[in-house]
Order: C-alpha cells, then structure tokens, then sequence
C-alpha cells in the first residue's frame, strides 16, 4: 500500500557568524549569514580584536535589523565578583537596544539579567546559552529552559548521534552546534601533551601526566611579522620583569581576583621540559597559531546534511579575531552547503577545497564522529597554513571602465591567477595588467599596505581577491 502522506520538508537552519569588528558584520551578512554575534570586550571573552563598544553595538543591531538580519550580543563570561558590580548597569544600556538574544554562560549572571526582565525594568530579549556552559545532555536542556533560556549552544564534544538523540528528547527548544573554527584543548580530561610529547593518549587512560613534568621558563623575542619566536632569553627562578605602563598593559583586558595585568603578560615565553634540553616550546597562540597545544581546527562542511535532517536550529562558525576574508569565505561556503542539503543535492567535494583557502592548523570533524586520536591533533606544524589561495586585497571601488583599485594584503603579480570572491559568486581570472596610483605599469605588488589598480570583469563592488597557489 502506497503511502501518501506528504514529507515535511527540512527547516532551514540559522547560519550564525562571528563579527569582531562592523567590517566583518557587513562581509557575513553579504556572503549569506542570517545572524552574527559580537560583544564587549570585558564581557565577552574576547578582549583583542574586538571594536564592539556600546556605540558599535548599536550600529550593528541597527545595521542588521534594517537588512532583515539578527545581531546577538556575546556576553558569555564566567564572572569573578569584582564583575558583578558594573554588570548589570553596563548591560542595561545594551539590552535596550533589544539584540535578537543574549548570549550567556554565568548562572548567576542569568538569574541577574532575568529578574530585571521579570520585574520589567529591562526589556524581554532571549537568552541563549553560551557553549562555555558545556551543556552536554537532554537533562541538562530541559534544566536550562525551564529557567528562561530560550536557546542551548551546544558542547563541542557530542557526536552527530547524541545531537540527534537531544533534538528528539528536547524538541521544543531550540539547539545551535558549532560547525568550524578553532577548537579548545584544555577540556577536562582532553589535555594533549602526553600524546604530543609520548603519543600515549590520555582519554584512553595511559597518561604521562605531562602537565607535571619540571619545565624551565624563557622569555623570546618576537618577530612581528611572522609571530615566530627569535632568540630566548634565560630568566632565574624569580621574573625580573621590567617596569612598563600598567595602564596600557590592562587597557581592554580583564583581570583575574582583582589583581593587575602584569605588563609582560602579553610577550611570548617558551619552555622547556627538563629531559630535553634545547626543545623551547612557544606557549603563546596568536594569528599565526597555537604550538604546544595545537589542536587542528573543527570543520564540519561535510555534516551540514546530517545537522539539516536532525533538525538543530543553528549552525555557528566561530572565529570573532579572524579577518573579514575569513568571514566571507566560511559564510559563503556554509550557505551553499545549506542551500544544497534543503534542496536535497549530494554534498559537493568542492566546498572542502574551497575552505582550503583559508589559513588553517589541518582540519578534523572533532566529536562529531568517532575518529583516531590523531587526527584531532596538529603535531607537526604550529602556523596555520593555506593549501589552496592566499587572501591577497580587497576591491575598494571599481571605475566605469572596469579597473579597479584594490587595497593589498598579500604579494601577487602579473601572470598569477586569482579567485575574485563576491557575494554574487566567484570567479578566476589571471593578472594581465596592473597600475599603481599614478597609473603607470607595474609588474608586482609587493604586499600590504599597497593601492595597485587592475581591471576586473563582472561584478566586483567589495570583493576580495585570493591568489591561487
């Protein structure tokens, strides 16, 4: 007997992307976003890289509303007690703006901000919670939304499977799990030196408690322009740390029971385990990557299907200090993986290649699915890498004729191929011709900051410009 009963059609999933500045904001909303989030810096867990003050604040969520987009304040830290005395007055001023949601990890700080709703002295806006709060099972969902928390951000260490298992147990709230960007190492019982050092695997029970190994401290110089660490200098036992202006130092960064932000915090210090002398192990992350804890980064492009027939609400890149390159290229990626699971198209290999563009530290699926130990780990390489494009300039204005003037980032010349990425989509093209300001010919452009002009058909208003390598 045949069954007529029509399918329900798959919804459509939120495609959520992080915005550490306006710039950014503007590139995932143009390359396909539905929503971003951003917040203070004191209060949101990113303290650098971060231009969203009040004023900012505001003209994202008025930016967003007026194309039909959602903003979500970030304001997901755990706090200290000398936190919640200005917490709720810096709030207030935000929450008036009404954001799509409040994203928060604290339960304390939700039971706070939850009470000047109820007593209506702040207006109802939704609370999301934070994956900080590593929510990890249906109880844990139900718990939360009974205390006024309309969305759960998934933890990052449940598989496709017990995703499914939360989504048909809690089926009146809504989910968000985290499809790429960086992943954390320090999760309890996640540490990854006994494998990096022994390739003895912790969750598996054969720890070499490497955490407690004796390690001597050095501090490096820096190269600036790579981020790799130069010569060390030998420190004692006691830090003699040169006296700097503490005001600079503690400017926009918080500070942990109260104490201040000793100004050589931010330098990069090396160590080195005592049985193996001269191995001097970088312990700072910055643009170019992690080195010691150097898990490679989540990328989960090829599950989006499975995440779109399980029904999760929202699928969320992180990556609030990346560039807004990074930003397009993982929104329009994403989008096109979305748009094809609804429609019911095979996954396409080619989105993979794509996001070989971009900087990375090697890509796993994380927890999603069960996969060797190995491959979350990053042994052999601490920089983040491209194997496919470099992001080379930005398309500033284009001239009636077709030239345009691009802002460079990186060196490319005549004769290379470049991928120009729009929102109307992308194209390749070569390098015939290139002008600097002055209009006169040149053969290179030599790298960042540089105004070189080049024509380029088709469309190109705002596109960005990635060298084929």
């Amino acid at each position: 007997m045949r069954d007529n009963r029509a399918v329900t059609p798959p919804k459509a999933p939120e495609l959520l992307l992080p915005a550490g500045t306006l710039q950014r904001m503007r590139a995932a909303f143009d390359f396909g976003a539905d929503a971003v989030y951003a917040g203070q810096p004191r209060y949101s867990l990113r303290a650098r890289n971060n231009e969203f003050r009040a004023e900012q604040i505001a003209q994202g969520i008025a930016e967003a509303r007026a194309r039909g987009k959602k903003f979500f304040l970030t304001s997901n830290l755990i706090a200290h007690n000398d936190k919640l005395r200005s917490y709720l007055r810096d709030l207030a001023p935000l929450v008036a703006l009404q954001p799509d949601a409040i994203i928060m990890a604290d339960a304390g700080l939700i039971m706070l901000v939850r009470a000047e709703m109820q007593a209506g002295r702040w207006p109802e806006v939704p609370i999301h919670l934070s994956v900080q709060a590593n929510t990890t099972n249906s109880a844990a969902v139900k718990f939360w939304h009974r205390q006024g928390v309309s969305r759960i951000i998934l933890s990052r260490e449940l598989s496709l499977d017990e995703v499914a298992a939360i989504r048909q147990d809690c089926p009146d709230v809504e989910l968000e799990v985290f499809v790429h960007g960086a992943l954390c190492i320090a999760y309890s019982g996640r540490c990854l030196l006994s494998g990096y050092f022994n390739r003895r695997d912790p969750n598996q029970g054969t720890c070499t408690n490497a955490c407690r190994w004796d390690y001597k401290t050095s501090a490096a110089d820096t190269d600036t322009d790579s981020g790799d660490a130069a010569v060390p200098q030998r420190l004692g036992g006691d830090f003699d740390f040169a006296q700097e202006d503490q005001q600079t130092a503690d400017q926009s960064r918080s500070t942990c029971g109260g104490g201040q932000r000793h100004p050589l915090a931010d330098r990069v210090w090396l160590l080195e385990e005592k049985q193996r002398p001269g191995e001097l192990m970088p312990i700072m992350e910055d643009e170019h990557g992690t080195y010691i804890m150097n898990s490679k980064d989540l990328r989960a492009v090829e599950h989006v299907a499975r995440l779109v027939q399980i029904g999760v609400d929202s699928l969320k890149i992180e990556g609030r200090t990346k560039s807004h390159y990074y930003v397009a290229r993982t929104a329009q990626v994403y989008r096109r993986a979305i748009d094809d699971a609804l429609a019911g198209r095979p996954f396409n290999p080619e989105l993979l290649r794509e996001l070989e563009g971009l900087s990375n530290r090697g890509y796993t699926g994380g927890l999603l699915e069960r996969r060797p130990s190995q491959d979350y780990q990053n042994y052999l390489s601490g920089s983040s890498q491209s194997q496919r494009s470099q992001f080379v300039g930005e398309v500033l204005r284009v001239r009636e004729d077709g030239w345009a003037e691009v802002l460079t980032k990186n060196r490319f010349a005549v004769g290379d191929w470049i991928e120009v990425i729009h929102p109307s989509g992308n194209r390749v093209l070569q390098v015939q011709t290139m002008h600097n300001p002055d209009g006169q010919p040149i053969a290179v452009a030599a790298g960042s900051p540089l105004r070189v002009w080049l024509p380029l058909p088709g469309p190109s208003d705002g596109a960005l410009l990635a060298r084929l390598l």
